[in-house]
Order: C-alpha cells, then structure tokens, then sequence
C-alpha cells in the first residue's frame, strides 16, 4: 500500500504556499497557493516553520497557523483528487515536511535563488498535448514572461493559442511549472487561479517586471 502523500507549506510572496508530492519519488502532483484570491490578499496566515513564515519578500506577520485540515479543506485538494481520484484513498500526512528536496528548494526560489525549483520532478495526469505545454513552461526561465501565442509554438503547435491557455488554467502544479509567466499580447497580465496580485508579485520577484 502506497504512503500518505507528502505536503509542505513555505511563505512565498507573502502568501501560504502549498505543494503535494509522492514520497516514494518526491515527484509533485499539485502545488498552489492557499485560500481564495480575496483571503490571500486579506488575511496574513502563518506557515509551520518559522523560517519559512520569513522567507520570502513580504514575509508573514500573522497569527493563524495552516492546519491539514485547512490544506485538505482547500481547492487544490479537491482539484488533485478529481484529477487523479487514486491519489485521494492515500491521504495527506499527518504533519508537513520541514525539509527535504520539496520544502528545501522552495525555500531557496523565496529566498532569491530563482531555479532552485526547476529541478523539483513533476507528475501531474495531462493529454499528451497539454504534458506539452508543461513542458514548455518549464523551459521559459525566472525572470522572463512571454505570451500565450509563444507558449503554443514553444509547445510545437503555435496555431493552438487557445489550448494552450487552457492548459495553463488547468495547471495543478502552479509555480514549479510557472504559468503565471505567462502574459497577454497586449502587455496585460492576464488571468492566474490566485489573483492577479499574486501573479504580479510573482513576476516582480522574479524581475520580470519593473
């Protein structure tokens, strides 16, 4: 019987960051931010790890600690387990891991080592063409945005501007494979699961933006 899924929370941003990953090969299944747009921006919640409560720009002041059963509670959970429902009879662990591949190169991106994470494994159930776009993702570097029609010929098929979009709106591993590097045409930022304020600061972290 496989383990309980691993999970970590880090400050990123200043907002709670979470990732899931398969203990047995440390390979991320999601990763997002937690609580809805209008929370991150309002309520300033604590991670486990005091280091981590600190690690990024905008480091967390707050007083409510992230539980298991805020991060079971959350979207993310409910959109890893309808994605992949053999995933859900496993379980979350008990306690987030302070440490490790996961958490360690987390910490490092919020702490200003921008491809720490790009060596993190992903595993995440895609069409073939949306594995794709995941993998174009990975490849457009910290500290570049480009738009949603480079993205699709970046995946190798540049006239699916459109699939490509929506393979980045159904990314359930945000961050790690960075779709909020990805911008309008028109300069403008466009949409993000978590709130344009969180993909800008992203980007403003990353230098991207001025």
């Amino acid at each position: 019987m496989n383990a309980s899924l691993s999970y970590t929370v880090v400050d990123i941003v200043g907002s709670p960051f979470v990732a899931i990953w398969r203990p047995e090969d440390g390979s991320v299944c999601a990763a997002g931010f937690l609580a809805a747009p209008s929370d991150l921006e309002s309520s300033r919640l604590t991670v486990p790890d005091a280091r981590a409560a600190t690690a990024g720009p905008g480091g967390n002041n707050g007083s409510t600690a992230i539980s298991r059963a805020q991060v079971v509670s959350d979207p993310l959970w409910d959109r890893l387990t309808t994605s992949d429902p053999g995933l859900a009879g496993r379980g979350l662990a008990t306690k987030p891991a302070t440490s490790g591949a996961v958490p360690d190169a987390l910490r490092a991106y919020a702490d200003g080592d921008l491809a720490a994470i790009d060596t993190i494994a992903v595993a995440q159930r895609e069409t073939p063409f949306r594995g794709e776009v995941s993998r174009a993702l990975r490849r457009v570097p910290a500290g570049d945005a480009v738009t949603y029609t480079t993205l699709a010929a970046l995946a190798g098929r540049p006239a699916a501007v459109r699939a490509a979009a929506s393979g980045c709106a159904t990314n359930l591993v945000a961050l790690i494979v960075p779709c909020h590097r990805i911008v309008r045409a028109d300069g403008g930022l466009g949409g993000y699961l978590f709130g344009t304020e969180v993909k800008h600061r992203l980007l403003t972290h990353e230098g991207a933006l001025g």
